[in-house]
């Protein structure tokens, strides 16, 4: 018990301190966690924590969860569009940072075996790091954003045929490490199963778990989902990795995605950030001590070959030079995949093991290069050019709405946008009315617009407007409080349920407010008037006036509000004097149709 809290106090001390540390030194938070899980693994806090490898299994989750987030974001169409780039783009980077580290492993001494797999370890990045990096920067969406997020994610998917390589070469090309059709067929099987029920179990089990209310529930089911993943692919053989990335794509298109990431996203960034400590840990200062200057030129070798590469690569894709350049720095660095194929070379003694603990030091510092070189970019882009506009940035007039409540208010606003073509994100915490609606064609998500997390995975911040038809009146005013906390730059369309709603919506600087029946009361009674026999004009004008009266006496009492005497004192005399208006109208209008009924007789 006492070791396990030990550990916990050291972890939770590291993430409070190094991640506000790193960002605020502008290097990034996972610099912070490295620099920190260097500092345990030198100090007497490591005898606290453990070693490394005792954690490496829960520091791998993070990475899944964060795989499986991403996931989220990339519906299976979008991803379908995205083949090109994937392995085109990312199959030629692989191939060529292979063939020039192999080439430069042989020109050191190396034997080919040995060489190929360095070059297939470096030609690794850190899928983590680099969409982590790019995250933190705001540049995921940009252009050179997702193209290499388009890389990153052909080398995960290249990472389990190379470490099955690994074993082929320790097995010398057979025996029980080598390859496997048994081995494969299992992965295969384990891979469509997951397919599987992500297709067909997932969604059923989250609207049962929805339909309870418990909060708690959502959260340990998605927690479960991950979990399970990582342990099927575990038991395969295969990269959990990639698999908890598969799973995230099948819950792309649920309309539960939103609500799993707000659950999800604080275990993943502390697990992540485990991670990176864990790594930091393991890391063999003593080598770099003994032997700096090798260490150094491996490491500035890496950056510079796998930078040049993807520079190229980037301007073949279309790049502008600053945004080819900043592509090749994000991923310049040496990835986590890299020390589980040095690792498994090592027991295979396919690779020395200290030219494998060398070689995990170098790419490690190669990591806390990328942060470093993309400040310097961005000091060189301020001081030397312009700074390029993001490819994703749209114009303000095909910007999305988000729709917080989809009852009879927000259905009726949904489907003008959609028959006018205007893209919007609806959101309503009801299982039940997310699964009638979606069963009529309206593609809604389920979730609470009153958590921030929900509005920040619904990208509220990047919403050209939002839409407040929530019908309870607390939910709904938490969640006015939290869009003009986090939000105060997207205007608020609210529907109110009474006077002391809209009240309480004024009180937080929204203007924009309709009371959800006072429109289609008003609609109803000029139909009765025009019903009792008075004219089309004559109905219309009062009830214009009624309007404007009322309306004036709704933003007269926000005034007076506290004051319950004041404002039934103003009842009464605006209701006297709408009496006096009507009646003099009547007054004046019989009038008028005195003398037109004189006139006529005269005329007769």
């Amino acid at each position: 018990m006492d070791g396990s809290l030990s550990q916990l106090i050291v972890f939770l001390a590291a993430a409070a301190i190094a991640a506000p540390l790193g960002r605020r030194c502008h290097v990034g938070s996972i610099i912070g966690y490295l620099v920190a899980g260097i500092i345990i693994g030198r100090t007497g806090l490591g005898a606290l924590v453990g070693r490394p490898e005792e954690l490496q299994n829960m520091a791998e989750l993070g990475v899944a969860m964060f795989l499986f987030l991403i996931g989220l974001e990339l519906r299976p169409r979008r991803l379908w569009a995205m083949r090109y780039s994937v392995f085109g783009a990312g199959g030629v980077q692989v191939v060529a940072t292979t063939a020039a580290f192999t080439a430069l492993g042989l020109y050191s001494g190396l034997s080919y075996g040995a060489s190929l797999l360095i070059g297939l370890a470096i030609s690794l990045s850190s899928t983590a790091f680099a969409l982590q990096t790019l995250e933190e920067k705001g540049e995921l969406t940009t252009r050179h954003g997702r193209l290499a997020f388009s890389i990153l994610l052909f080398q995960d998917i290249a990472a389990i045929p190379m470490i099955a390589f690994v074993g082929f070469l320790a097995a010398g090309g057979a025996g029980e490490q080598g390859f496997s059709m048994t081995g494969l067929f299992k992965g295969l099987a384990i891979i469509a199963a997951i397919v599987l029920a992500g297709r067909f179990v997932l969604n059923r089990l989250y609207r049962i778990v929805a339909s309870t209310g418990v909060r708690e529930g959502m959260t340990a089911s998605a927690l479960l989902t991950i979990v399970l993943v990582v342990y099927l692919m575990h038991v395969a053989g295969l990269s959990a990795a990639l698999g908890a990335f598969l799973a995230g794509i099948l819950l792309a298109d649920s309309e539960y995605r939103h609500q799993i990431e707000s659950d999800i996203a604080p275990f993943e960034g502390l697990l992540l950030g485990l991670f990176f400590m864990t790594v930091g840990m393991s890391l063999n200062v003593g080598l770099l001590l003994t032997q700096p200057g090798v260490i150094m030129t491996v490491v500035v070798l890496i950056v510079a070959v796998k930078a040049a590469i993807l520079y190229v690569v980037g301007r073949w894709q279309d790049l502008k030079q600053s945004s080819a350049r900043r592509f090749a720095l994000v991923a310049s660095q040496g990835g986590e995949f890299a020390f589980v194929l040095l690792t498994a070379a090592a027991a295979g003694r396919v690779v020395d093991q200290v030219l494998a603990d060398s070689l995990a030091v170098a790419v490690t510092l190669s990591m806390i290069t990328t942060p470093l070189l993309l400040l310097a970019d961005e000091f060189y882009t301020r001081r030397r050019t312009k700074p390029e506009p993001q490819f994703d940035a749209l114009p303000k007039k095909d910007g999305h709405v988000v729709i917080a409540g989809f009852g009879r208010f927000g259905q009726i606003t949904a489907r003008v946008l959609r028959a006018t073509r205007v893209p919007f994100t609806a959101l309503d915490i009801s299982p039940e009315q997310v699964n009638f609606v979606n069963q009529f064609g309206n593609k809604i998500y389920y979730g609470d617009a009153s958590r921030l997390g929900i509005l920040e995975a619904a990208m509220t911040k990047d919403a050209r407007a939002f839409v407040l038809a929530i019908d309870d009146v607390e939910a709904s005013i938490r969640t006015a409080q939290i869009l003009r906390t986090h939000f105060p730059h997207v205007p608020v369309y609210a529907r109110a349920r009474n006077r002391q709603h809209v009240h309480q919506l004024m009180d937080m600087g929204i203007e924009n407010i309709e009371r959800e029946t006072f429109l289609s009361a008003l609609d109803l009674t000029r139909d009765l008037l025009r019903g009792l026999g008075m004219t089309d004009k004559r109905s219309k004008w009062i009830i214009e006036t009624f309007k404007d009266t009322d309306e004036k006496r709704l933003y007269d009492d926000y005034k007076i509000q506290s004051d319950t005497e004041k404002m039934r004192l103003r009842a009464l005399r605006q209701s006297q004097e709408l009496e006096e208006i009507f009646a003099q109208d009547a007054a004046v209008t019989s009038d008028t149709e005195a003398q037109e009924a004189a006139k006529l007789r005269q005329r007769a």
